[in-house]
């Protein structure tokens, strides 16, 4: 079975309400609580689920049509959830009463068939995150290196998978040693000197950051296949060697431009600025 990916795109919206999903078994897997949220505006809509599972499934004795996979929870970590794939989600929606039944049901088959329509057209992957990013008013600019390091992230994850590495647990310790090298932060320390919580680091990273992280991962890329890494602590080696490279140019050029390349500022929009503030205040 294919591993969960995509977590860029762990969310999708609809009516303005939030959706997790998560890619699996080369398919979306949809939060069913998330779902039961939206068709009815239950304030508890976990309590409600378990009267549909214990109504529907278990005093009928039907097998059950869900799996638990990890999905973001509210205090960022990864939980266990009730998920189910676009053709049983259709079945749990039968269970459901609800006036918004059929335009979700529209909705879901939509969202599931522009993703079969993604990965036969890769560019039309690339068009639609281009969109969304314009969307929030990034510029032309930014969203180009953006897309760019998302290749090259992806060029070296697949170097990692192919060489042994632990996609669950040592992908990050990878990231982390790479984005130490780089910049003497790793993920963790970078977010909170952006003020960031909960948010994707990249997407929050001025040009030059992003330019220096592309370097860090690009390099390593190359020395892992160069000195053909195998298992983690081979692939760990290229990755710090990999940082060092980029962490190197990093100091060369803020030499030249009299100013460091990290930056505290992000895109967090005003209104969640301004709260940040107040908080901090507080």
């Amino acid at each position: 079975m294919a591993k969960n990916k995509d977590s860029d795109k762990a969310l999708v919206v609809f009516e303005g309400k939030k959706i997790r999903r998560t890619w699996y078994d080369n398919e979306w897997f949809f939060s069913v609580i998330d779902v039961i949220a939206v068709l009815t505006d239950s304030p508890t809509p976990r309590q409600y689920w378990g009267k549909v599972k214990d109504r529907e499934f278990h005093k009928l004795e039907l097998s059950p049509i869900w799996v638990q996979l990890k999905l973001p929870a509210e205090d960022g970590k990864l939980r266990e959830t009730d998920c189910a794939n676009t053709k049983n989600m259709f079945r749990i929606i039968q269970s459901i009463p609800s006036k918004k039944a059929e335009p979700f049901k529209r909705w879901l088959a939509k969202v599931g068939y522009e993703r079969v329509q993604e990965i036969q057209d890769p560019e039309l992957a690339q068009k639609r995150m281009k969109e969304l990013y314009r969307a929030k008013g990034y510029s032309d600019e930014w969203i180009e290196k953006r897309v760019r390091g998302i290749a090259i992230r992806q060029e070296l994850t697949d170097e990692w998978k192919k060489r042994d590495v632990d996609e669950n647990v040592e992908f990050a310790i990878l990231t982390n040693d790479i984005s130490k090298a780089t910049f003497g932060k790793n993920v963790e320390e970078y977010k909170q000197y952006k003020g960031l919580k909960k948010h994707n680091l990249r997407d929050h990273m001025n040009d030059l950051e992003l330019i220096f992280t592309m370097l860090g991962e690009k390099v390593t890329s190359e020395i892992t296949r160069t000195k053909d890494s195998k298992g983690f602590k081979q692939c760990q080696d290229s990755a710090k060697r990999g940082g060092r490279v980029a962490g190197k140019a990093r100091k060369e050029a803020e030499k030249e431009i009299e100013k460091p390349i990290t930056s505290k500022e992000s895109y967090l929009s005003e209104p969640e600025k301004v709260k940040r503030k107040r908080l901090r205040a507080d």
